[in-house]
């Protein structure tokens, strides 16, 4: 089934209109995505690109609320932008202080973040491993770390450390989550790759850019075992370097591409109160960028 295939079960009907805005956007996959979820669960869903200029990104939102739009994934460069736009803010967006999805709403426009759920159900869900009692390290205290700190201490883990190369910085999230890493009854710590325990973890996280570049996190090798699974955010149609290495070192590896999925699942979940299964379009995803180009 093609990704633009309209939905049968409203045929001829209106559908609802949704959109991936950002700057940088027209590689975004989640109209593809959304497309899929769609069709899956015959909800009259249109759902595509939107081009904000880097300095346009509220008169383009309002033309689009104006237009009948009824929700929003938001991407770089505008997650900052869209958090002091919502007029209302879910538990998970407040501490992210980031929103990747905004729902307009007759009381307002109401912000989420759905990045953290979406790592979360990748790693419990798609590949089996339960965070909870786990021992995690993640690596990072950049924005894409602070979105995933909340929904991991929901899991319960028994420990959750965090280093940044700017220690100082992972300081400020432990501190940030202290309250609700009590709550879970885990041992929240962080700082310098000094903090990193000189044994393996269940989950190491890498929410750090370096895979872009081709870089390495600062990360003691003692860290990956043979029971790890090192997980990272970002993805491509080859490991990356983070993976790669955590390979080498006896770790199972996973990258980002089902994070994707599944917090765009999240999305899906808030706007039309149905979820849909991520696992199949993850598959096709998979598929899709292994295919040798045309």
């Amino acid at each position: 089934m093609s990704a633009d295939v309209n939905v049968n079960t409203h045929a001829g009907a209106p559908r609802d209109r949704y959109a991936v805005v950002g700057n940088p956007v027209a590689h975004s996959k989640s109209p593809y995505i959304h497309a899929r979820f769609a069709a899956q669960t015959g909800e009259p869903v249109e759902y595509t690109h939107l081009l904000a200029p880097v300095d346009g990104f509220v008169p383009h939102v309002r033309a689009f609320i104006e237009a009948g739009g009824r929700g929003m994934n938001v991407t770089v460069p505008f997650k900052l932008e869209a958090h002091a736009l919502a007029d209302h803010l879910s538990p998970r967006a407040a501490a992210a202080g980031a929103v990747n999805t905004l729902s307009f709403r007759e009381d307002g426009i109401h912000g989420d973040n759905t990045d953290g759920v979406g790592l979360v159900r990748d790693i419990e869900v798609n590949l089996g491993v339960s965070l909870k009692g786990a021992r995690i390290l993640l690596l990072g205290a950049g924005g894409a770390a602070r979105g995933v700190v909340l929904p991991m201490l929901d899991r319960l883990p028994q420990t959750l450390t965090i280093v940044n190369r700017t220690p100082t910085k992972a300081e400020e999230l432990v501190a940030q989550f202290a309250a609700a890493a009590r709550e879970a009854s885990c041992e929240l710590t962080g700082g310098s790759a000094r903090a990193i325990e000189p044994r393996a973890y269940d989950v190491i996280v890498n929410a750090t850019a370096g895979s872009l570049d081709a870089a390495l996190p600062e990360c003691d090798d003692a860290a990956f075992g043979a029971g790890t699974l090192a997980y990272d955010m970002m993805y491509s149609a080859q490991p990356t370097v983070f993976m790669r290495h955590a390979e080498a070192l006896g770790a199972r590896a996973a990258d980002g591409l089902g994070m994707l999925v599944e917090q765009a699942a999240e999305s899906f979940y808030i706007w039309r109160g149905v979820r849909p299964d991520g696992a199949p379009v993850l598959a096709e995803l998979r598929a899709m960028m292994k295919a040798p180009a045309a």
